[in-house]
């Protein structure tokens, strides 16, 4: 990672060090997904994503009460 440098303004040692901790946790992030890209693996089928079992709220209209009882 190159160096940071302030160019502005004199932030306190915790400032400096959130702003550092944020970069790093994204450049991290990103060299994760970049290795991810080149290995293959690649994001997790959506078939087997649970969270698309959960039902969501009926949404306000006129057919609400019909379509309530629908499979989602």
């Amino acid at each position: 990672m190159p160096p940071i440098h302030v160019l502005h303004g004199q932030p306190t040692p915790e400032e400096l060090a959130t702003v550092l901790a944020v970069v790093s946790a994204r450049a991290a992030a990103a060299q994760a997904a970049a290795e991810a890209a080149r290995s293959g693996a690649g994001p997790a089928s959506p078939w087997n994503d649970h969270a698309r079992r959960l039902r969501t709220a009926p949404k306000p209209g006129v057919n609400t009460w019909r379509t309530s009882g629908w499979a989602g």
